[in-house]
């Protein structure tokens, strides 16, 4: 069963039609557009209709399809759905379309009532074909101009020799696998070939060039392991830079963190390795030194470590101690910065981080206590009216952080945001002041991941409209 509130939708699959029997219900324009598709597919169109489009009478004059009867009753339908792959219900009638969705399934063939997904079994997504590649778009037959405007989005940017690169790749594969008979060294070696100067040849169709590429990376002695330490961003997808989003398809292995929504992990390679190293308060699912020791282990066996943080890894990310352990153990590595909380919440709240009226600075602290439950907090320099203080991983100690600045100097109405799950769909944000916001915050329940606000720049925060 799948998990709670997860859409199941429809399982996309990619079906070789080339000389198989799909039967057509209808003779008409919605018959001639899913024609189309199953032509270009190989398939023998064999067509129930009393009356047929001019183009599908060509289909049938030339051989391409085969007009197997007129009129559509239970009888004649029984005799000639066995054996078809697919049948499509295609008539200008729905109620014509769902009598034969439901013989057809329950004949258990595949069967789509076009412009009507109750009924069917399967739809058709909107393609983009470059040879052999096809990407298939669907919104589970709910939205289908927002899949044709997908579409042309990808037309857009998939260039048109993508389909003699995927070819050149097939035809080489033996080649590779000959030389790497480990999967994972196979993915690296072309990975590489992606990457480089080989792709732009092949899709250009200068193979020769191509091949030479390709020669020098099997040639190549075999590439050590590396670590790239990656900033996943706030919590929306859409903020992770290009640079992360590549590191994420190439990855190896990755060792992610507790804060890291669900939706960020579902853009990593799929078969990549995953460990969580996530930290909570007081519960540790792997100390530090533990996690530094098992990227250095897995970049040693040569493989990509992707360390996936949220935010930024280097504020209150412990990047830093990870790259003294890496450089220690002689492990590259590279960082890719990402959108801290910090920016991403506050701009998503829609409060300014600074403002000329009353925020000349920013300050960013955290809120962790030290093991002791002291707060080590530079107090005089976060009562500074004149700026804005971010504190990170606060909820657990807000009372103490509020009651702290107080104590020293900031006045008991002192405007305080916290925004909660912040730049994600259940972000939720809450306004009050020094005195009021932990009572506030314990009578709202609110959790980690969250992020509080400090200063005037709380009362200048706008709405969208």
């Amino acid at each position: 069963m799948p998990a709670s509130g997860v859409e199941t939708g429809w399982f996309p699959i990619s079906l070789r039609l080339e000389g198989a029997r799909v039967l057509v219900v209808g003779g008409g324009e919605v018959a001639v557009n899913k024609g189309r598709l199953l032509l270009d597919h190989g398939a023998r169109i064999e067509i129930v209709a009393e009356a047929l489009n001019g183009i599908v009478q060509e289909w049938v004059d030339e051989g391409l399809a085969r007009h197997v009867g007129g009129r559509v009753d239970d009888a004649m339908l029984r005799q000639v759905m066995p054996g078809c792959r697919l049948v499509y219900a295609a008539t200008d009638d729905r109620a014509v379309n769902r009598v034969v969705a439901t013989l057809a399934d329950s004949l258990n063939i595949p069967v789509c009532a076009v412009d009507d997904p109750e009924p069917s079994t399967f739809i058709t997504p909107a393609q983009v074909r470059r040879g052999v590649v096809r990407v298939a778009i669907s919104t589970a037959g709910g939205a289908p101009v927002l899949a044709r405007r997908l579409r042309e989005q990808i037309e857009s940017w998939m260039p048109e020799g993508t389909g003699r690169l995927a070819a050149y790749m097939q035809s080489r594969r033996p080649r590779v696998s000959e030389k790497y008979p480990a999967v994972q060294d196979r993915k690296r070696i072309w990975e590489d070939f992606l990457d480089g100067a080989g792709a732009e040849a092949a899709l250009s169709g200068d193979e020769v060039r191509a091949d030479r590429t390709l020669d020098q990376l099997l040639t190549e002695q075999k590439k050590a392991g590396e670590v790239w330490l990656v900033g996943g961003g706030p919590g929306d997808p859409d903020l992770l830079t290009l640079k992360a989003l590549h590191f994420m398809q190439n990855a190896d292995v990755v060792l992610y963190d507790n804060l890291l929504p669900k939706v960020l992990l579902e853009r990593v390679r799929r078969d990549a390795e995953l460990i969580f190293v996530g930290k909570q308060r007081d519960r540790h699912a792997m100390p530090q030194s533990a996690i530094n020791a098992e990227m250095v282990r897995h970049a040693k066996a040569g493989q990509r470590v992707l360390r996936l943080k949220g935010g930024d890894p280097f504020i209150f990310g412990r990047g830093g101690e990870e790259i003294e352990s890496l450089v220690e153990a002689g492990v590259s590595f590279r960082v890719v910065p990402g959108i801290t909380a910090a920016s991403g919440c506050a701009s998503y709240a829609g409060i300014p981080l600074t403002h000329r009226d009353c925020a000349q600075a920013c300050l960013f602290v955290t809120g962790h206590a030290r093991a002791d439950g002291v707060l080590d907090l530079p107090w005089d320099d976060m009562a500074d009216r004149r700026q804005t203080v971010v504190i990170y991983m606060g909820i657990s100690t807000l009372p103490e952080l509020m009651a702290g600045l107080m104590k020293n100097g900031l006045p008991q109405d002192w405007p305080v945001a916290i925004v909660e799950r912040g730049t994600q769909p259940a972000q939720r944000v809450l306004t009050g002041t020094l005195a009021t916001i932990a009572e506030e915050a314990a009578a709202a329940k609110v959790s980690s991941p969250a992020l509080v606000i400090v200063g005037e720049v709380v009362n200048h925060r706008v709405i969208s409209p």
